[in-house]
């Protein structure tokens, strides 16, 4: 692992705000916003972290989560473990005491990532546009500290996620989130699907966009 005063990263934003999704919403946490994603997904809403950013060490970033008075830190992008110093920050982050969360595609191999990690992995839908970048090598990678997030576009992509819920036996890894594409698939819709199903999911939305609308630092 580098040491914190030689591994950087490029940064897209750090920044204070309420966690709007996942088991932990509501929470005051840091965000550290990693650049750069090898992937392309039809309804991103964080393309703006796909370049530029600014080069930090891991311990320049560490002093700017410091000046926060939380314990919650939630690394994300992009795709933050496309940047391999990534790995180390998580570390850092807990080896620091704090609660540290990863929202990561799903994409990238997750067996390198520090047990502490509450690890958010998306299953990417057919509707995403990114369906085969799926790993699917990393729900071995799961526990019940985890989650795993599928976002819905419409009722095709619905009924795929129900086959690979029921497939792959989800529920016996780690607590599974349902969120509707935000201003496409209607939240009440994908609410009535999820109690007509009787699915074990937990359904969610975006706390940050209800609250502020798009845009970065939020």
């Amino acid at each position: 692992m580098q040491a914190l005063e030689t591994a950087t990263l490029r940064i897209t934003e750090i920044f204070f705000s309420l966690q709007g999704e996942t088991s932990r919403v509501g929470l005051p946490t840091v965000f550290v916003r990693l650049t750069g994603c090898p992937l392309r997904c039809g309804y991103c809403d964080t393309a703006y972290a796909f370049s530029g950013g600014e080069t930090m060490t891991v311990s320049a970033i560490l002093q700017q989560v410091a000046r926060y008075n939380t314990r919650y830190v939630t690394v994300t992008g992009g795709e933050p473990l496309a940047q391999k110093a990534c790995l180390t920050l998580l570390a850092t982050l807990c080896d620091a005491h704090y609660s540290v969360s990863l929202e990561t595609s799903g994409a990238l191999d997750l067996s390198q990532v520090d047990a502490r990690v509450s690890k958010i992995m998306d299953i990417k839908t057919p509707g995403s546009g990114e369906v085969s970048k799926n790993n699917w090598r990393n729900l071995d990678c799961l526990t019940q500290h985890d989650e795993i997030k599928f976002v819905i576009c419409d009722e095709s992509d619905y009924r795929w996620a129900c086959e690979i819920i029921q497939n792959k036996q989800l529920p016996q890894k780690c607590p599974i989130l349902f969120s509707p594409v935000h201003g496409s698939l209607s939240p009440a819709t994908l609410a009535d699907w999820i109690l007509r199903d009787q699915l074990p999911v937990r359904m969610q939305l975006q706390l940050h966009k209800l609250l502020w609308g798009e845009g970065s630092g939020r």
